[in-house]
């Protein structure tokens, strides 16, 4: 697992994407979002910091929205394209993100606003430019996620045949396995706060390529910072011992789907076998 401060979970709908993402989605808002962020944060980017790796994925999770609100210069009435994204660890939802960028003079609410709010540095790093919280209230509001657990799925058949055969196999027995311990899965309006978090539902997603197809089924558990289990005394509830951490797992087999569930998503505890890394909620990394 390599090293990242965030990783940004694109929402497109599809269930599998070509090889190389930014590719994908042309007439589409989301792939818009995609080519957008590799732009500002890729090499050469205005935002590029070869130390502060954001994760850009794909995921079969529906957006939400297409538009969102132009900025308070444009009449009330126009919009812009947008998107729908999670960011993790950070554990957030947004329903609507701006997908054009613009230069770098412009006081329009653009995509290069969503990055300075939420992606970059909280401290700036060797001259490199840092986060600027204050433009998030520019931006449709987030949704925090703080009850509803994250598998993640890669299921990438457009890079590896491997994850393409394997995840809808594991996606399947994940949401069999999470109905029987009483999770809906978290379907629906996107707009709809209760429908992203609550603590009930759990989403389960495929996603592109994370890296290490030997690996294959490559599964990522979210557990977000609010989650409870039961307590010693199986009469109270206890904050979750993963509470908003990120656990990546390796070569996952529908067989060990149960253990998942029950040994990490509802116990919190690592299945050490499968472990591949991790990150908490301050972007640090995990190892056993």
């Amino acid at each position: 697992m390599a090293a990242y401060a965030e990783q940004l979970l694109v929402c497109t709908g599809q269930r599998d994407w070509t090889s190389r993402i930014e590719d994908d989605g042309q007439g589409h808002s989301w792939g818009d979002l995609v080519r957008g962020l590799k732009g500002l944060l890729g090499r050469g980017g205005r935002f590029a910091d070869p130390y502060h790796n954001i994760l850009i994925t794909n995921s079969s999770f529906a957006p939400s929205s297409q538009t969102s609100p132009a900025s308070s210069s444009s009449s009330s009435s126009s919009t812009q394209p947008a998107a729908s994204a999670f960011l993790f660890p950070s554990f957030k939802y947004f329903p609507s993100i701006p997908t054009q960028p613009s230069s770098e003079n412009t006081e329009n609410t653009d995509l290069s606003t969503f990055v300075q709010a939420h992606l970059l540095p909280a401290k700036a790093r060797h001259g490199g430019p840092s986060r600027r919280p204050e433009l998030a209230s520019a931006l449709p509001e987030a949704i925090d996620l703080r009850h509803s657990p994250v598998v993640l799925i890669c299921g990438h058949g457009g890079r590896d045949m491997r994850c393409g055969v394997m995840a809808p196999v594991l996606e399947t027995e994940f949401q069999r396995v999470l109905r029987e311990k009483g999770f809906a899965a978290a379907d629906g309006d996107g707009d709809n706060a209760a429908m992203i978090d609550h603590p009930d539902r759990a989403h389960v997603g495929l996603i592109s390529h994370i890296g290490g197809h030997k690996y294959a089924g490559n599964v990522i558990v979210y557990i977000p910072p609010g989650m409870t289990v039961v307590g010693e005394d199986s009469a109270s509830a206890v904050l979750h011992p993963l509470a908003g951490k990120g656990i990546w797992y390796g070569r996952i087999e529908p067989r060990h789907v149960q253990g998942v569930v029950e040994e990490t998503i509802l116990g919190g505890r690592v299945l050490a076998d499968h472990f591949r890394g991790g990150v908490d909620r301050e972007s640090g990394i995990l190892r056993l």
